[in-house]
């Protein structure tokens, strides 16, 4: 294996390190966004039906959902990868 000077490893590995963190940044704006979305759709239907706040629960549990199916997907890419 050949020997790479400290400092080329160190933004090797500092380049790793930032493309992991934005994949993870990325994952938790798209949790937030469902999430966020299915609430805020559920709020928006009580107003106007005026079935509060049955809707809005429904948006809370949907958003969960939602969270849970982002996270199983990560997690099935991530041991795919994984597994090379």
């Amino acid at each position: 294996m050949k020997q790479q000077p400290e400092d080329e490893r160190y933004q090797d590995s500092f380049g790793r390190s930032l493309r992991a963190l934005s994949e993870y940044m990325g994952l938790g704006v798209q949790i937030a966004a469902s999430f966020v979305f299915f609430v805020l759709a559920g709020y928006w239907a009580d107003e106007k039906l005026g079935t509060s706040p049955l809707l809005l629960l429904a948006g809370v549990f949907m958003g969960m959902a939602g969270m849970v199916l982002v996270l199983m997907k990560t997690l099935r890419i991530a041991n795919r990868k994984k597994k090379g």
